[in-house]
């Protein structure tokens, strides 16, 4: 992942201003390490941050059309870069760059082409020959993108918060799937999947068709000039993605560089379940594996940087973000940059445990495309953020438009869970893999309940956090934290505690309005937790509180032995910026 920032028609081309721009992109340096490019043209700034992923050497930002006209600073990897430059044979390329062709593509075709990217994106373009510009962001909302207005009229464009929060005087989140143009002056949604509407699909349901999609959808991704791995916690979807990376390796231009053996990486407190699983998965495809420990005061430790980088108090957010942060760190150390993650399943496929009290195939449809369309502010922010924070990609192949277009087009009765029939979660998906010839997987690790990370990771860790809450906010701060935080009031002393520190950063208006709110229970949306009456009174985001269902059942209690302890007290004042530092941990590979 890379950082891009843009400050457009700012009516300020002084030195000052330049010195300004290059002072905020360099708080995005820590999502690309490798090369820094800024370009002005008048008062239009387009400043880059690169994470040299393809064409190293000679791939820097921002890119350019041959006459330099039109100029571009792009976040992202194009996976069809190579199909779309035998397209553009009346034009010369720069670099080998995947990126290279998104100038080229607005010179022949203008603003309509987007739609024809097949990856994870967001880019700013500039046409110097009308001052006239676009910026676009990938479907899902993989890459994370902000958009912003200064009083000067002025418009900024940032991978992250901490780019504009400064200066501008309101902000938002780009929207996933949107084009911005400025000869419009507005917002179209270039992404018009079938499945958006919510309509119900009745396409039936065929086991190669929905294998064969998601094999493409991960083959894409071994695109790589550097050494890469997979994240494996030994569920499912992780399993999966190790598994068909594993088998399509041989045979890759990665494979010629760094060899055949697949490296797959784990993080889990000592003893957890994704620990335990991930070794047996591993062992079974033959992966090269490291295995990450921490404790619970490693996380804890780590919390505030870990709500710096990724810029929400969302609770189950953060509580998965901190162990992938910590593992993104290790990774990077090993010298890889670039790793393929599970992300997106439960959403396509009602993976989570409270769809268990779906009641019926057009409930559960309808709430897979609100999880779907709400993926940039969740799971899609924390597997960016998480891992940019340390200069490391993550590739989400479940995300992938074809694969979606497959998969939210079959009948969402195939995908309703029946204990009775023997299908669990994501049945469909266990189905489709279920090999008896070339297994993908062992049977029960294909068949395994599902954990969601911040679960599987090791149950004290959720815990510990609420004990190392419990110590630093009052009952009376809870008591009145609606005066203090009439949006998304936090209703517990975890939440507060993430929004204490969430507010020292980023203590703008418009910084707390990017981060969603509302009742979920086991990561549900608020129209999902009117499926049982029961989990109106247990509103805990994590997969354990679908009460009934996890097969470890949910109990509400502190773990003494991993209880932190330490004096009650408020946070103290955290500086508004700090360098990426984070506790070391214990490796074994």
């Amino acid at each position: 992942m890379c950082g891009i920032l843009a400050v457009l028609g700012c009516s300020d081309d002084s030195q000052a201003k330049r010195v300004r721009v290059l002072e905020l992109s360099r708080r995005l340096k820590h999502r690309g390490p490798d090369w820094s490019g800024l370009y002005q043209h008048g008062d239009f700034y387009l400043a880059h941050q690169r994470l040299a992923i393809i064409d190293p050497a000679s791939g820097d930002q921002p890119l350019y059309n041959e006459d330099k006209k039109i100029v571009v600073t792009v976040n992202g990897e194009i996976y069809n870069h190579e199909a779309l430059r035998d397209r553009l044979t009346n034009h010369k390329f720069r670099t080998g760059s995947d990126c290279d062709v998104i100038a080229h593509l607005y010179e022949e075709y203008g603003e309509n082409f987007v739609d024809m990217l097949d990856g994870m994106f967001s880019f700013v373009l500039l046409d110097t020959r009308d001052n006239s510009f676009i910026v676009a962001r990938d479907a899902i909302g993989i890459t994370s993108l902000y958009i912003g207005w200064g009083l000067d009229g002025s418009i900024w464009i940032s991978s992250e918060l901490k780019g504009l929060n400064d200066d501008c005087e309101h902000f938002e989140a780009f929207p996933p799937g949107h084009l911005y143009s400025s000869k419009s002056g507005g917002l179209k949604r270039w992404y018009n999947p079938t499945w958006y509407s919510e309509a119900i699909p009745s396409t039936p349901y065929d086991p190669l068709v929905l294998r064969q999609a998601f094999e493409n959808a991960v083959i894409k991704r071994l695109m790589t000039d550097v050494p890469f791995g997979v994240l494996l916690s030994g569920g499912l979807d992780s399993s999966l993605v190790a598994s068909i990376t594993a088998r399509h390796l041989a045979g890759t231009k990665a494979a010629r560089q760094w060899g055949t053996q697949l490296h797959s990486f784990c993080v889990g407190l000592e003893g957890s379940p994704d620990l335990k699983y991930a070794k047996e998965v591993a062992d079974y495809l033959g992966t090269v594996h490291h295995e990450f420990h921490f404790t619970v005061q490693d996380g804890i430790d780590a919390i505030e940087e870990v709500i710096y980088h990724v810029e929400t108090y969302d609770v189950t957010t953060i509580r998965a973000s901190t162990p992938m942060f910590l593992m993104s760190r290790k990774i990077k150390s090993l010298g890889v940059k670039m790793v393929i993650s599970g992300e997106g399943s439960d959403e396509i496929f009602g993976g989570y445990l409270y769809f268990h009290k779906a009641p019926n195939k057009e409930e559960f449809h309808r709430e897979t495309c609100h999880k779907i369309k709400a993926l940039h502010q969740y799971d899609c922010l924390r597997a960016n953020k998480s891992t940019s924070a340390w200069g490391l990609e993550a590739r989400v192949p479940f995300l992938d438009k074809d694969f979606i277009n497959v998969a939210m087009a079959i009948d969402p009765e195939w995908k309703m869970i029946n204990p009775q029939e023997g299908r669990i979660e994501k049945w469909i998906l266990r189905k489709a893999f279920d090999d008896e010839e070339r297994p993908y997987l062992p049977k029960h690790v294909l068949y395994r309940q599902k954990e969601q990370f911040s679960d599987g990771v090791g149950y004290s860790w959720i815990d510990g956090l609420k004990a190392h809450a419990e110590q630093h906010v009052t009952d009376k701060m809870v008591q009145n934290a609606q005066y203090i935080f009439p949006h998304n009031t936090p209703l517990t002393k975890e939440a507060y505690y993430y929004r204490m520190i969430f507010e020292r950063f980023f203590p703008q208006n418009s910084a707390r309005l990017t981060v969603p709110g509302g009742a979920s229970v086991a990561c549900s949306t608020a129209k999902a937790v009117e499926w049982d009456a029961e989990w109106a009174n247990n509103l805990d985001p994590s997969g354990r509180a679908a009460l009934g269902v996890h097969l470890s059942a949910y109990e509400k209690q502190v773990a003494a032995s991993n209880a932190v302890k330490a004096p009650p007290k408020v946070i103290d004042n955290i500086p508004r910026m700090m360098e990426a530092a984070a506790p070391g941990l214990a490796i074994t590979s």
